[in-house]
């Protein structure tokens, strides 16, 4: 089936094909991008009313058709224009997985405006510091970040402040969403330069102050073209591969399944606003919004607004499929089950395809600084691949270099850099950092990675969460992928733990399944003859607790690290 990749990819991405790749100037580099890419998510957004009446956003009991939408986002955009927010002027929003959060996005990208978006997990001085960086002159907040700004609110004083979904009295000189959403006018004319801030999404950075990435409308559409592709270019190859028998004429038709998302990871990071959202509205897809992650209510939504997709990160899928209830819902509308924002565990993408009949596992592996996706892989792939990310989407170059920036020899490992449309712009306010991660309008992944044969990219881990012990290099994916295989562990993060004599040694946190009895002895007689005896864990913290995790939902090793005390490992 590789083999039909290849030439679908061809047919796709050569001249005349859907996804045609042309070069284009961008800084001074020359840059891959699709070549029917509209120029800004503006087209996009405006692209969207042909969807008219179907439900665009669900919240609660609460329903936006793409008709209502369009007019809403229309007057929040005329309201923001008159009140003197235009081309590359900042508006916060800062807020939970609201239907407001669309709304604001689009009614700001839509006029050239920038959209800084706030962490939701963010106490008052990191609000603080954020503000500072950008200087919005719009914040769009609900009542739990408000009660975080207002201590601060002296850092943006200018700065015009809008409440969402809050009742009583409102802070001095703030105006109600309705103000907004009941605007008179529609949306203004406008022209986006392409390579203008659409967004300024904070990288999840765990140590130091967040930075300002940059995203750009032409990565963002990328983006969207990247995912549209690898949706169908999949698809194509695994059906020449393997043509479904012929249908039964006598049978009933199967009932069609609409495109519906449930939205599980925070709107202010690229997989949920650039992947889930950005996708959906293109397609006229459904967007189902959640208070906050719970499996159980994951399933009940899943049947009761028949969900296609649940892209979330691996821990979600895995508790969805082992909730206690999950055979008591209806699942058959699910199509794709999966995520981004960490790799999925091998045993997780079997667990998928064979949990839910009628959906198959996916991933994609990408970062703030690419707009979104840079792999993607699927289906009958990612069965035969589980440990892979998938090939680079077609607008991006490759390259994997060593520590002094020089490329390896086929086969050996070594950092991704990766160049195309999709990449940053660069760090707001930040030149030195954008210069040390952009090389020539090549990315520093600084992720540790192998490529094979098909072109098929593993990540092999992060770099600086490597683990070197006595000179040998120790992946902590490696053994994160052994110890998930164990049926009693439902969490779990390596890290190096400092050791006098080699240097570091492997350090696990892992949570524990409910009841469990596993000990320290089980776990690494489990490793054994899977793992090397160097990289059998030392060090092991078992519990049963929550590991901490960031807002895009990736463990907290750093802090892990720093908190537990090897006298206190098993």
């Amino acid at each position: 089936m590789y083999e039909e990749l290849k030439t679908v990819w061809s047919e796709f991405t050569g001249p005349g094909g859907p996804f045609e790749v042309e070069t284009v100037e961008v800084g001074g580099h020359s840059l891959r991008a699709y070549k029917a890419a509209p120029p800004s998510l503006r087209e996009i957004w405006l692209g969207s009313a042909v969807h008219g009446d179907k439900d665009y956003l669900v919240y609660d009991q609460e329903r936006w058709t793409f008709a209502r939408a369009h007019d809403e986002v229309g007057a929040v955009a005329a309201w923001l224009t008159e009140n003197g927010v235009g081309s590359g002027d900042h508006v916060a929003i800062a807020m939970r997985n609201y239907p407001e959060w669309m709304l604001a996005y689009w009614a700001t990208v839509s006029i050239g405006a920038t959209v800084v978006g706030m962490n939701a997990w963010w106490l008052t001085d990191e609000m603080a510091y954020a503000v500072e960086d950008s200087k919005p002159k719009v914040m769009i907040v609900d009542a739990e970040r408000m009660k975080q700004f207002l201590p601060v609110r002296d850092k943006a004083p200018d700065c015009l402040l809008v409440a969402v979904r809050m009742s009583g009295d409102l802070p001095e000189g703030a105006v109600p969403w309705s103000q907004l959403r009941e605007h008179p006018g529609s949306l203004p004319e406008a022209t986006v330069d392409s390579d203008s801030d659409a967004c300024i999404f904070y990288t999840s950075g765990t140590t130091g102050r967040p930075k300002g990435a940059q995203l750009t409308h032409r990565g963002c559409v990328n983006n969207i073209f990247s995912l549209a592709f690898s949706n169908m270019a999949f698809a194509a190859a695994a059906g020449r591969a393997n043509p479904a028998p012929p249908a039964d004429t006598n049978a009933p038709a199967p009932a069609a399944v609409e495109l519906s998302l449930l939205v599980v990871t925070p709107l202010f990071h690229v997989t949920a606003n650039n992947c889930v959202a950005h996708s959906a509205t293109l397609a006229g897809g459904k967007l189902v919004h959640m208070y906050k992650w719970e499996a159980g209510e994951a399933l009940a939504l899943i049947e009761a607004e028949r969900i296609s997709n649940l892209s979330g990160v691996p821990v979600m899928a895995r508790e969805l499929i082992a909730h206690p209830d999950f055979d008591k819902y209806d699942t058959s509308t699910l199509k794709s089950l999966g995520g981004g924002g960490a790799q999925l565990q091998p045993d997780l993408v079997k667990k998928i395809d064979d949990s839910v009949k009628t959906a198959r596992p996916g991933t994609g592996y990408g970062m703030t600084e690419t707009c979104g996706i840079i792999t993607s892989i699927s289906g009958d792939f990612f069965v035969d691949k589980p440990e892979s990310a998938g090939p680079a989407m077609p607008i991006y170059e490759t390259r994997l270099v060593d520590a002094d920036g020089n490329d390896v020899p086929m086969g050996e490992v070594g950092e991704l850099w990766v160049r195309g449309a999709q990449v940053i712009r660069g760090y707001l306010n930040r030149p030195e950092a954008t210069a040390e991660s952009i090389t020539d309008g090549w990315l520093h992944t600084g992720d540790i990675a192998r490529i094979d044969a098909d072109d098929f990219i593993f990540i092999v881990d992060r770099a600086k969460d490597m683990v070197i012990r006595g000179g040998e290099n120790i992946y902590c994916a490696e053994v994160e992928s052994v110890l998930f295989d164990h049926e009693d562990v439902a969490e779990c993060a390596a890290f190096g733990v400092e050791d006098e004599r080699l240097g570091e040694e492997v350090g696990v946190a892992v949570m524990l399944r409910k009841d469990s009895q596993l000990t320290g002895k089980d776990l690494r007689a489990h490793c054994e003859g899977r793992l090397a005896r160097h990289k059998i864990p030392r060090y092991l913290w078992l519990g049963f607790e929550s590991l901490p995790k960031n807002a895009s939902g990736k463990f907290l090793k750093r802090q892990l690290r720093d908190e537990l005390d090897p006298k206190d490992a098993v």
